[in-house]
């Protein structure tokens, strides 16, 4: 099968959720056979520099970058306001990239369009008039949803109608475009109810975010042994992850620290915020990006995941579970996995709820490295690469008779 990859960043290297999310279906669709053609928007957050890469993956991919500056601009946000468009969709559309789209489809002949999030949708248009093949959607998230949570804990009351109405149009958006695609491949079950609820002919199947477990060692040393070291590990200029962390250290941690004063907790990630850094958080330690994510995970023992504002399913707690990490989490941050309470991760809402889990972890080593264990049972049986890439070109070739 010739498939033809959009991505609204580079999916190489796979630095955050989003990139590893496009990255591991690329590998699973080569190892599989298939052959693969990466065209993607180079941003000024993440440039694609093909000199850096891999040359296999380059020769395999043949992947391709279209510089456009999808930057926040609040005039240009302001005008989309006025004329009704979602900027939010709008700044990734290009000029330059629609030209290479239409000369490539021009050029070569493909099977199948996959579209990488619904940042990509707005070159449907050119596809269509381009090519016959069907366009799946590749949904990473309900993107209205995350913008409705956001706008629902919204503080600021000049921000918050914005918000809102950032969110009907996008969920007006996303909805819309569900009728201008042959095909959805949801990165959750939750998500793919929330497309069939509405009613739609286009056939939608549930395409969770899958990894090698061969590269995510196991941590050698018994772990039930130690008094576990608590860690976040995300983008902080992800808005969900940044207010998910401003709570656990306002509201939870000085709770774990009256309880237990020796407790630690390591919070990193990409763009942390200044005053985090320099700011005085006792029994913490904070840095911004780590060279390794595996790394980092494999130095410290329990996940902690508070998150009321995301959608979609989070990469980084599956990366913890197939390294055996117990994880805490909110509900939401748990969304799109097949998670027992318990088992093999631990659900928590409240401030206290989350405070008295961690406290005991902290108390229990052993349990919480069984349920470690137990996660990596998980991800070895459900988030596999292999059985995930079968079960996605199972979908395509049903299309593919349609």
């Amino acid at each position: 099968m010739r498939i033809l990859q959009l991505c609204s960043k580079p999916p190489y290297p796979p630095i955050d959720g989003g990139s590893k999310a496009m990255h591991n279906l690329t590998r699973g669709l080569l190892r599989a056979g298939h052959s693969v053609k990466v065209l993607c928007i180079s941003t000024p957050k993440q440039p694609l520099v093909p000199a850096d890469l891999p040359k296999d993956y380059v020769r395999d991919t043949r992947i391709e970058g279209i510089f456009v500056d999808t930057s926040i601009n609040v005039v240009d946000a302001f005008t989309d306001l006025l004329t009704a468009d979602n900027y939010n969709i709008s700044r990734f559309f290009s000029p330059d990239m629609d030209i290479r789209l239409i000369r490539l489809l021009s050029e070569e002949a493909f099977d199948l369009v996959q579209v990488e999030s619904l940042f990509m949708t707005p070159y449907i248009a050119t596809i269509r008039r381009y090519t016959r093949a069907p366009i799946v959607l590749r949904s990473h998230n309900l993107e209205y949803m995350i913008q409705d949570r956001i706008a629902k804990g919204e503080r600021n009351p000049i921000k918050r109608p914005y918000r809102r109405y950032l969110a009907k149009q996008l969920k007006e958006y996303e909805l819309a475009v569900l009728d201008r695609v042959d095909g959805v491949a949801a990165i959750s079950p939750a998500d793919a109810e929330h497309y069939t609820a509405h009613g739609t002919r286009t056939p939608v199947t549930t395409i969770p975010f899958g990894v090698d477990p061969e590269e995510y060692p196991i941590d050698e040393m018994p772990s039930g042994r130690r008094k576990p070291v608590f860690f976040h590990l995300g983008s902080m200029d992800w808005l969900p992850n940044e207010e998910g962390i401003r709570w656990l250290l306002q509201n939870v941690w000085p709770k774990v620290l009256r309880k237990r004063p020796e407790a630690r907790l390591h919070l990193a990630g990409n763009k942390m915020p200044k005053d985090l850094l320099e700011g005085d958080h006792p029994g913490t330690v904070i840095k911004g990006r780590v060279k390794s994510a595996v790394g980092y995970l494999r130095e410290r023992q329990v996940m902690v995941v508070p998150l009321f504002s995301a959608g979609g399913m989070r990469v980084k707690i599956i990366e913890g579970m197939a390294m055996g990490k117990a994880v805490i989490s909110t509900a939401i941050g748990a969304e799109g996995i097949a998670h027992t309470d318990g088992k093999d991760i631990v659900l928590a809402e409240s401030a206290t709820e989350f405070a008295d889990a961690i406290i005991a972890l902290h108390d229990d080593p052993q349990r919480a490295a069984d349920i470690g264990k137990h996660a990596r049972t998980l991800v070895e049986r459900r988030y596999s690469d292999k059985p995930i890439v079968q079960q996605l070109t199972a979908f395509y070739k049903q299309l593919l008779k349609r």
